[in-house]
């Protein structure tokens, strides 16, 4: 017996006034942030091919690259400002650089494009740095007196604001990981810095709303889903509800009601596994996974879909960061039709998302690491700053142009390409 398969040939279709576009952050794109925590770093402990230098000379070229988002079709941006520039001298602030940063905003506005700010971004002024950083319990009146000044030059030009990015992924990687500035392992430290943190969000959140009564403000938050890797194994399974707990709510908790939105970046699926011991412990994916990126976080778009509706309430959600750092451009076509095809059905079941911002806009400083993973929608040249912009970015303009996924998009998500073949997709033109 044979049963008749239906086949939807209808674009995929966001919502109207849905937000797309890019992310970047100023101390990977910028260059030369000569008055912050990492460039002191990167001094002293990196190579120099992976130091930030001039990185994307974003600082010079911001219109050059408003002018390329524009002609790819974003209608919004996220980025951020750079603390260390606004305030390099305790009590000290720069309004030379808060004028800088209000003609990157103009730029944005006068090309019509929506502006999510990100007010710190893992950097900090290296004064701030030399007094302990966020362990400091004065660091959150630091950061009220940074916000207070800047939202007061700029409060007309921003549409959405994010106070911290990723404070979780912060605290890992300086206290627990110690791979970042100031490279100190302290179970303590943990604890005083996230502290911390969620006060001085709460002081941001309460001094915008103070200039600007309707203002939309949240974080980014690094949310990760997990999974046990035996299904009926009870103790992986409770190692991924606490995992869970602490990772994706536990900031959230701490800071409840001090939220407008929330701000999802979501590149990790995690693997928990009962091993020579009583308790869980990550999987190494690469082990058994095929599909990760040049990174080794695994590729894993049911992952997105699974957070958007674990985090569904009355909020509003932005995917204010989501991508893949690979050469392979076809794989980062797939992997963005792949997660929006996820994020689709997120709505479709409810999810009020509102959003997405892919990371990266350009090929940047990926922290420690340098620049060869390579996140961006546009390529940049390190010896002459030249962009050049990808074939995925041509898809990615594509569904913003559609406000959707087409069906000839589709078909090219299950079409597999080779090194040497170019396929013609109607209304977008041949890709390789």
């Amino acid at each position: 017996m044979s049963f008749p398969v239906k086949h939807d040939h209808a674009t995929l279709n966001f919502p109207d006034e849905f937000l797309w576009g890019a992310a970047t952050s100023a101390h990977q794109v910028e260059g030369n942030n000569i008055h912050s925590d990492w460039w002191e770093w990167e001094q002293k402990h990196q190579p120099e091919e992976k130091r930030s230098g001039v990185a994307c000379d974003e600082y010079n070229r911001f219109e050059e690259d408003f002018d390329l988002l524009k002609s790819l079709n974003h209608n919004a941006h996220r980025l951020s400002i750079e603390w260390a520039r606004i305030e390099p001298e305790e009590g000290k602030f720069d309004y030379s650089a808060i004028e800088h940063y209000k003609q990157v905003l103009e730029a944005l506005k006068k090309r019509d494009i929506k502006i999510m700010l990100t007010l710190n971004h893992f950097s900090l002024p290296l004064w701030i740095a030399k007094k302990g950083g966020w362990e400091n319990f004065r660091a959150p009146a630091y950061f009220e007196r940074y916000v207070k000044t800047v939202v007061s030059e700029i409060k007309d030009q921003v549409d959405l604001w994010v106070t911290i990015n990723e404070p979780e992924i912060l605290v890992y990687m300086d206290y627990i990981e110690g791979s970042w500035p100031p490279q100190k392992k302290s179970s303590l430290a943990v604890l005083k810095a996230n502290w911390n943190l969620t006060r001085a969000h709460k002081k941001a959140y309460k001094t915008i709303h103070k200039f600007i009564p309707g203002a939309k403000v949240g974080i980014a938050q690094n949310v990760q889903t997990y999974e046990a890797f035996h299904m009926h194994s009870p103790i992986e399974q409770l190692g991924v509800v606490f995992s869970d707990i602490f990772a994706n709510h536990l900031f959230h908790f701490l800071t409840r009601g001090y939220h407008d939105f929330l701000g999802v970046n979501y590149y990790f699926h995690h693997r928990m596994e009962c091993k020579n011991g009583l308790l869980p412990k990550l999987v190494d994916v690469t082990a058994f996974s095929k599909d990760v990126s040049d990174m080794g976080f695994e590729i894993y778009p049911p992952g997105i879909f699974k957070i958007l509706m674990d985090l569904s309430d009355h909020l509003p959600i932005y995917i204010t960061e989501c991508g893949i750092a690979t050469t392979n451009d076809d794989r980062r076509i797939r992997f963005l039709m792949q997660y929006l095809v996820e994020v689709h059905q997120a709505i479709r079941a409810g999810v009020d998302v509102r959003g997405f911002f892919y990371w990266s806009l350009l090929d940047n400083l990926e922290w420690e690491k340098g620049f060869e993973p390579e996140f961006g929608l546009i390529a940049v040249n390190r010896q002459t700053q030249e962009r050049k912009v990808k074939p995925s970015a041509l898809v990615y303009t594509d569904i913003i142009k559609y406000n959707g996924i087409r069906h000839e998009l589709m078909k090219f998500l299950g079409h597999r390409i080779h090194a040497d073949e170019v396929i013609d997709i109607p209304g977008l033109g041949e890709i390789k």
